[in-house]
């Protein structure tokens, strides 16, 4: 049951086939048992799991059917508000925090219905490196392989059937490296589709927020659940959200998918190239017209604006602690605030204009097209330094993964979805992305739906 799609156990506990409380006990279980290795959950809340599992059942039972998510188990990155539930955010400084209210997601999941089961681990603030003090989530796959970053809680606990769905946070690519290192789904919304209220920044011009799953339909129903306006975030959009789930199902027939083989090769692992050009064959056999074109070109300036931008904000986001309370960050977070305490106005203003431009190019790019594919971050590698370490520690993981292909949809603001695409000979998911124009996650869910239909990449399992 563990490695079923939320839909699937959605419906068992619709139809009374099996109740929210055994389903959840079951996954508590196998948290119990699995989890000590794994280290994906940064708190587990099984008192509080039960008692809404209890609640669902009983509402079920009445007629009282809120939503899909009714009584499913999920999980959240440990920087969403929890009401009465520590949110540490990998941070040795807060982890005494213990909010008195819930995020706006957090809010949303559980008015839907959903139970849920806990917190889950991930790197230092949301960036590269874990604190000496807090776990590394292993990867279920190969425990000797990147877990990726920053929602690799999220990615290990989806992965290994610890949660039938969770969420993560993307600001340089952390929903897309975690699902591409362990062979999910992930949905990363245009910018201020999602909330941010209630949730431990990184760089509030970029973060974002959204599902990690193990089918595409599985991350529409949460999206569908969390997405919207809210008023307590001004950064929201106030464009209607209509309901993804419905127009799963209609298919890829005229949609223009493009490629751009020179970007989407460039340095990468062989074996993902043919998985990419496997999966641009199925989905032209169903119907979609394969359109090559240039995407806008990532040059080191693009890269160098990302991280300038991104370390500044998380300065000014810590700026209650740091550098006041230097010596409780771990290494890496510490010299990625102070690079974002000496960016001078200047070159912010540098970095600023670097983006405007970027992302007027990848706006019209998109423009053209119904999607762009390419890889979701590169695959994933063994890991051969300490993620506990400091900058220069930590460079060759920077020169491991391939950012080029997760930047460009934060700085733009634009969605990507992530899915399965094949699975390499030491036995490592392949994940190919899905990047659309602004506010279609409708139709990027919809050429995943139709692909994963086609194939059975989303069902393969790690052997644990």
């Amino acid at each position: 049951m563990h490695y079923e799609t939320l839909i699937e156990v959605a419906r068992r506990i619709e139809s009374r086939e099996v109740s929210a409380v055994e389903v959840t006990r079951a996954i508590l279980d196998r948290i119990d048992s699995v989890d000590t290795t794994l280290k994906s959950y940064a708190t587990v809340t099984a008192d509080r799991a039960l008692a809404a599992a209890e609640e669902a059942d009983s509402e079920i039972a009445a007629g009282r059917y809120r939503s899909v998510l009714h009584g499913v188990p999920i999980a959240v990155k440990d920087l969403c508000y929890t009401r009465g539930v520590p949110t540490m955010g990998g941070l040795a400084v807060r982890r005494g925090f213990v909010p008195d209210y819930d995020g706006t997601v957090v809010g949303k999941l559980e008015a839907a219905g959903a139970v849920l089961l806990g917190k889950l681990n991930l790197t230092e603030g949301a960036m590269a490196g874990y604190h000496p003090e807090f776990d590394i989530p292993v990867n279920p796959w190969r425990a000797d392989y990147w877990s990726g970053a920053s929602s690799s809680g999220s990615g290990v606990a989806t992965a290994a059937g610890l949660c039938f769905a969770s969420l993560g946070s993307d600001t340089g690519g952390s929903i897309r490296f975690p699902c591409m290192a362990n062979g999910i789904v992930g949905l990363k919304p245009t910018y201020g589709r999602v909330s941010r209220y209630g949730i431990l920044p990184l760089a509030e011009s970029l973060d974002h927020i959204g599902p990690m799953t193990r089918s595409v339909a599985d991350a529409a129903v949460v999206f569908d659940c969390i997405a919207g306006n809210d008023p307590l975030d001004p950064t929201t959009l106030d464009e209607p959200v209509s309901p993804i789930l419905p127009e799963l199902d209609h298919g890829v027939e005229g949609l223009r998918i493009g490629i751009d083989r020179e970007f989407a090769s460039a340095g990468t692992d062989p074996g993902l190239i043919d998985a990419i050009e496997a999966a641009l064959g199925v989905l032209e056999s169903l119907g979609a017209q394969i359109v090559e074109l240039r995407a806008p070109a990532f040059t080191p300036d693009v890269g160098e604006t990302w991280f300038g931008l991104c370390s500044h904000e998380a300065f000014e986001a810590h700026a209650e602690d740091f550098p006041s309370r230097s010596d409780e960050y771990g290494p890496y977070f510490r010299d990625f605030l102070t690079m974002g305490q000496s960016m001078t106005d200047e070159q912010l203003a540098g970095a600023r204009a670097v983006r405007e431009r970027f992302s007027r190019e990848l706006h019209a790019m998109l423009a053209g097209i119904d999607a762009l594919v390419c890889p979701a971050g590169g695959t994933t590698f063994p890991i051969t330094v300490d993620q506990r370490g400091d900058a220069e520690t930590l460079k060759p993981l920077f020169e491991a993964v391939q950012m080029q292909f997760t930047i460009p949809a934060d700085l733009a603001g634009t969605p990507s979805l992530t899915v399965p695409c094949g699975i390499s000979q030491a036995g490592i998911p392949y994940s190919l992305q899905f990047m659309g124009a602004r506010l279609s996650e409708a139709t990027l869910c919809r050429i995943g739906h139709a692909y994963e239909q086609a194939t059975e990449w989303h069902r393969l399992h790690p052997p644990i």
